[in-house]
């Protein structure tokens, strides 16, 4: 199994993840496209940092502060992948929940909400999804310390914003020791989104890729950079924590089982289903149930009550979820004399593809434009990976 472990032991932020992830072999060209989309083509690098090379990243974005609507306005139009779309519209409600923690509702982004930010998430969500790695774990994270001046005025180091997304992660920090800020909102969204194991929990490793991604400063002595690297690691360790919610309502209509499930995929959680229960008094309702990572339970939890207006949430904590190894392939047909390209979403169990399915935005989206059925969309791109994946040797005839 192959597990990214990020080291932020100086700090973090958006353009420094994208880096270290390049240095590591994420796709460049993705990348770029990705980054393009959003803001222009991007600059990248190699540069020296006390003595350690590097790799830059510069989006070269104007200076414009946008609503979240704008934001995930230019995520869900941007060129990336469309699990990386996916992530990065969940890390942008991340940090628009810890916005909102410190100003009320209908809080502005500022700073995270930039040009600049839009580019280094969508970018790094895109650099992650190329790697196509099994799980994520990060290293404690170095704050800084001291005050800084934004768009609030004066502020304490870390950012009230860094300090309420990392408030509602699993993620470890240290003070760190210089008078600056180490680790960003950005950059301390990306990491608490991007994380799904805790470095205790890894078990041993080798160690088979290493990257580096600067900073934008150059300081005397110790390197800004971020180092992260890829580790191999027993399969029977791969897995995660997460978090099971429980609610039963028997007064609950369809509609609103349907929108409240919706929402809470949109809102962070892994998985949402309404089972069919008989309920006391021979009462007919439904099991309502939601598999979240812990750091989101508290936020869905908000949710569930608001929505279904239950007055009890069951909550089991940290139950251990094996998770299969995971890729994305591009797959290549022709139909109806157009050539479509859909990603095709494959399970991996001892070398082997086990499972595999078409992606539904990608293969509804090519459905609507050729004007056909979607399964006609899905069997034929499923039955193309079918050939394609017999022909590699991954899968079984």
């Amino acid at each position: 199994m192959n597990t990214l472990l990020f080291d932020p032991f100086n700090g973090a932020a958006g353009d420094m993840i994208i880096g270290s992830l390049l240095d590591l072999g994420a796709d460049e060209s993705l990348i770029r496209v990705a980054m393009r989309s959003v803001v222009g083509e991007p600059t990248i690098e190699r540069v020296d940092r006390s003595g350690i090379r590097a790799v830059q990243v510069k989006a070269h974005a104007p200076v414009v502060h946008r609503t979240l609507d704008e934001v995930l306005d230019r995520v869900a139009g941007s060129d990336a992948p469309a699990p990386a779309r996916d992530m990065a519209r969940r890390v942008f409600l991340r940090i628009h929940r810890a916005e909102e923690s410190i100003h009320g509702e209908g809080a502005h982004f500022h700073e995270v909400g930039a040009d600049d930010a839009i580019a280094d998430v969508v970018g790094a969500c895109t650099a992650l999804h190329s790697l196509g790695v099994d799980n994520v774990a990060v290293l404690p994270v170095a704050l800084g310390r001291g005050f800084s001046v934004g768009a609030h005025g004066t502020f304490p180091i870390p950012a009230p914003a860094t300090v309420a997304i990392l408030a509602g992660s699993d993620l470890a920090t240290v003070p760190g020791n210089e008078e600056r800020e180490l680790c960003t909102p950005t950059g301390a969204a990306l990491l608490a989104e991007f994380s799904t194991v805790r470095p205790e929990d890894l078990g041993p490793a080798a160690i088979r890729a290493v990257g580096y991604g600067a900073g934008s400063r150059n300081p005397p002595g110790k390197p800004n950079v971020l180092r992260s690297m890829l580790l191999a690691t027993e399969e029977h360790a791969a897995g995660d924590r997460v978090d099971i919610l429980e609610t039963n309502v028997d007064d609950v209509t369809g509609e609103a089982l349907a929108y409240t499930i919706g929402r809470l995929m949109e809102e962070g959680a892994r998985d949402a289903s309404a089972i069919p229960v008989v309920m006391k008094k021979g009462r007919s309702g439904h099991l309502v149930r939601v598999v979240c990572r812990p750091d989101a339970t508290d936020h869905l939890v908000g949710v569930m009550a608001a929505e279904l207006g239950t007055l009890g949430i069951r909550c089991i904590p940290m139950v251990h979820r094996s998770v299969a190894k995971r890729t994305i392939e591009r797959v290549t047909v022709t139909l109806r004399g157009r050539e479509l390209a859909v990603d095709v979403k494959c399970g991996w169990c001892e070398g082997k593809i086990t499972s595999f399915k078409a992606e539904y935005e990608q293969a509804a989206a090519s459905a609507r434009d050729l004007g056909v059925p979607l399964r006609e969309v899905t069997g034929a791109v499923e039955a193309a990976a079918r050939r394609l994946f017999i022909e590699r040797g991954v899968l079984e005839p």
